[in-house]
């Protein structure tokens, strides 16, 4: 009698689930940089309102931090999360899961960015404010993710990760191009050029913050609180000193949506700090590229902040923004 040797048989179930989970990161990515998008128009807003963009990004973090601490007094899991951290860094090791104080000051970034939402956006508009800070974030995130600095360790340089950041360039450029004809403008659009390169770093280290606090939700919510902790110290530091300087900003507007950009930044770090544990800082920063690029068109047809109306160049650069993203993925499913 003769029996037939079984073979094992591959599932690829596995397989499928890290895709969906890649699905899933990138998805959360648009969501994340439509409501980028979104706080920028309404700080910006406040900036203009108030006559300082300091003290409306302090109300933004001010209003979060609360949000995040009153989160935190009522989930144990949130507080034990956020005292795995501070253990970690008091008692730091050699190994894997080691984390440095300086990995915990990711809100700094996170205050630059609200802050020069505040100053520049009623000024340059969210289009401009949108291309410098993906010129800076879409660049810095090929390095960061090649040094290591996120949880998922160093991710090397492929053709198509250079290509689609490229890409991703050249479709915010061509998505403003007929609005970058104020050279005034484009001088103070620095500042959000920088605020980019820092963003690629804040998603990493929050990520690792979050990956160390806990591997679930709870550690991106710890990741969050710490971050806006540390962005809100920064701010008022920075109020203070813009006080005696120039003196107090004008009175509070009355219009409550002015005052949404905190709840936005406590959504979109927290889920930046979870997501970015998935598909890593490059495409997070891709999948961010193009919900502020779509957040933006939506905005200049629904809530414009100017006159002007959108355009093919709108249009078209969102859609080769939002191909960009796609090329920059195929090496993560690839590699799933």
């Amino acid at each position: 009698m003769t029996t037939t040797a079984s073979r094992p048989v591959r599932s690829d179930r596995p397989v499928r689930s890290t895709q969906r989970h890649q699905v899933i990161g990138l998805t959360a990515a648009f969501g994340i940089g439509t409501l980028v998008a979104v706080q920028s128009r309404v700080n910006g807003e406040l900036g203009a309102r108030l006559g300082d963009g300091v003290a409306a990004a302090l109300i933004s973090f001010v209003s979060g931090l609360v949000i995040l601490l009153a989160v935190c007094a009522m989930v144990p899991r949130i507080r034990r999360s956020v005292g795995r951290v501070w253990q970690t860094v008091r008692r730091p090791s050699d190994g894997q899961g080691s984390l440095r104080w300086w990995q915990c000051i990711g809100g700094l970034a996170g205050a630059y960015l609200v802050a020069t939402q505040s100053i520049t956006v009623a000024v340059i508009g969210v289009a401009v404010f949108t291309v410098a800070v993906v010129a800076g974030q879409a660049v810095s995130s090929l390095v960061v993710d090649r040094l290591g600095f996120g949880p998922a360790g160093p991710q090397p340089y492929t053709p198509l990760r250079v290509f689609g950041a490229l890409l991703a360039l050249v479709a915010v450029v061509l998505a403003v191009s007929d609005r970058l004809n104020h050279p005034s403008g484009l001088l103070l659009a620095v500042l959000p050029a920088l605020a980019g390169v820092g963003t690629a770093v804040q998603q990493a280290i929050n990520g690792r913050v979050a990956h160390t606090a806990s591997p679930d939700a709870y550690g991106a919510v710890a990741a969050g609180l710490i971050n806006f902790l540390v962005g809100t110290t920064a701010l008022l530091l920075v109020f203070l000193v813009d006080l005696i300087v120039r003196g107090a900003p004008h009175s509070l507007p009355t219009e409550p949506w002015l005052y949404v950009g905190g709840v936005c930044g406590v959504i979109f770090i927290s889920a930046a700090a979870a997501v970015v544990r998935v598909v890593g800082v490059f495409v997070l920063g891709l999948g961010t590229i193009a919900g502020q690029l779509l957040a933006s068109l939506f905005i200049d047809l629904f809530l414009p902040a100017s006159d002007q109306a959108v355009t093919l160049p709108v249009v078209a650069g969102t859609l080769l923004a939002l191909a960009a993203v796609v090329i920059a993925s195929i090496p993560n499913l690839r590699r799933s």
